[in-house]
């Protein structure tokens, strides 16, 4: 780590520099860029899992008809903002904490072993000046070198040192993260079930529509896993904060294949339509949630010693932020998917399969942004900044290379793939308009989603929550106006302008040189 008056921007002249510093190593397998493979591949692929299994879903149910296809789209997205709203704050906090106390917890563990390996040579001279002399002792030693010989008197300091030591760790932020998750999803579960109704008709499901019944069915019994995706999520926080993203990986798809193979069953061997579709998708969520639980309690010491040792406070303040920050977030795309289910189911159809590949294919940028959080995480709390410009911008510039690919993939796979989730010829037809929109925007949703994680790395709660209620206010505006003007097509004009200014309100601080990244103007 440098001292700090080293030049930590020796590369970096001005902020957006940092998309061309060392830009010919984008793809060095260094040692940079293996961390951030090692976290971030496994991490995008559990990232996608679940928006893929959704996907799954809609295909499904896109066979029993539009009406049906259309319910269960608002639903989504109904339980998708509270689950965001509840648990993003909480992953995000969870994911920079468990970072920090982990590598200090290292740092402390590392201390101790070089105190305890100075006191056992210090014990060594002292025992060996008391001990007869050099020619008497060698005369009882047996001339085998293959033989380890330890002098009688260091025995007990020789077993201390090689006594084997638990792996389990006590990370105040785990523990904090689980109980946590545990009430905010029972707390879900009976806002969700209570309050389906009134949800649905915000959305704009009225009770006598056809959409009511398959909407309310759908939501009601998928808010019965509440409680497992949120102890589930947080868990894959602490992961994260671990920079483990495989054991997340490996739970996320063995529930997500288990709601695959059983949505069939369920839906169509059992005749339950879109309530057995919902049932599938609650078993998979709690057998993610038993997987993750039976991992974690290999790595920390789960029961906190006391209360004042979780630290709540810490949680409180900001994931308070970050709740702002959410809902902002959330709102935007809710009040999109509601403007679109005004229109009609058919409107509301297209959208939900649009929507489902834009969050799904962008959400693979979220896999650098992770890798970038629990880098940045620890290297702020080295304060390694040379560490933390090179992050930034490896993954910032991983991030417009991805963006690129996917719109590539996107806006010549989705003419051919449109057709996996729905044969409705209208319902085809506008997904064909939208196909451009969700292509074309995936540079700036990744660039947008990898800054999320360049700021959370930097703990900088409060700028990221009060620059995305500014883009958020702008972005309501400009949907309900496009939206009554121009319909479908308004809508996703505004979505487009609305990532955009995230990107631009993401890139605020690196850009401005203020907050955590203020040594770059140093």
């Amino acid at each position: 780590m440098e001292e700090k008056g080293v030049s930590y921007t020796e590369d970096v002249k001005n902020p957006l520099s940092l998309f061309f510093r060392d830009i010919r190593s984008i793809f060095k397998l260094d040692e940079l860029g293996q961390e951030i493979g090692r976290i971030a591949l496994p991490a995008a692929l559990a990232l996608t899992a679940d928006p893929i299994a959704s996907l799954v879903d809609t295909a499904f149910i896109g066979h029993i008809g539009p009406i049906e296809q259309a319910a269960v789209g608002v639903s989504i997205a109904v339980f998708n903002q509270a689950s965001k709203i509840a648990i993003f704050p909480l992953i995000s906090v969870t994911t920079s904490f468990v970072a920090e106390e982990d590598m200090i917890t290292k740092a402390n563990q590392d201390l101790q072993e070089n105190k305890n390996t100075e006191q056992n040579e210090g014990d060594a001279e002292v025992l060996e000046a008391e001990s007869p002399s050099k020619s008497e002792s060698k005369s009882l030693i047996p001339k085998n070198d293959s033989v380890s010989v330890c002098k009688y008197g260091n025995i007990a300091t020789s077993f201390e040192v090689v006594k084997p030591k638990s792996e389990k760790r006590h990370i105040p932020s785990a523990s904090s993260a689980l109980i946590i998750g545990a009430v905010l999803g029972i707390i879900q579960a009976i806002f969700l079930i209570a309050g389906a109704t009134p949800f649905l008709k915000f959305m704009g499901v009225k009770s006598g529509s056809a959409m009511s019944k398959p909407a309310q069915d759908y939501l009601r019994l998928r808010s019965l896993g509440s409680p497992a995706v949120l102890l589930s999520l947080s868990m894959q926080g602490v992961f994260r904060g671990f920079k483990d993203t495989k054991t997340p990986l490996f739970a996320t798809v063995a529930g997500d294949l288990a709601n695959i193979i059983l949505d069939p069953i369920f839906m169509f061997v059992f005749h339950l339509g879109v309530k057995g579709a919902a049932i599938a998708h609650v078993i998979s969520q709690y057998l993610i949630s038993v997987i993750l639980f039976w991992k974690l309690l290999e790595k920390v010491h789960i029961v906190p010693p006391s209360l004042k040792y979780l630290q709540f406070a810490r949680f409180i303040t900001n994931g308070f932020l970050l709740l702002v920050r959410v809902t902002a977030v959330t709102f935007c795309i809710t009040l999109a998917a509601s403007l679109a289910a005004r229109l009609g189911p058919t409107q509301m159809a297209a959208f939900q399969v649009c929507l489902q590949v834009w969050l799904a294919t962008s959400l693979l940028a979220d896999g650098l942004a992770i890798a970038g959080q629990a880098i940045l995480a620890s290297a702020f709390a080295q304060k390694d900044f040379t560490r933390c410009t090179a992050t930034a911008s490896r993954v910032l510039q991983l991030g417009v290379v991805l963006g690129l690919l996917l719109a590539l993939v996107l806006g010549i796979g989705l003419h051919y793939g449109a057709r996996l989730f729905t044969k409705d010829v209208n319902v085809l037809h506008l997904i064909g308009i939208g196909i451009p929109f969700v292509a074309a925007t995936q540079s700036i949703n990744c660039l947008a989603f990898v800054l999320d994680g360049v700021n959370f790395g930097a703990s900088d709660f409060a700028y990221s929550a009060y620059s995305m209620l500014t883009v958020a206010l702008f972005s309501i505006m400009l949907l309900l106006i496009l939206s009554s003007s121009f319909g479908f097509i308004g809508i996703w004009v505004a979505l487009t302008i609305y990532m955009s200014l995230r990107a631009l309100a993401g890139f605020g601080r690196i850009g401005t040189e203020t907050g955590p990244w203020k040594f770059l103007s140093s």
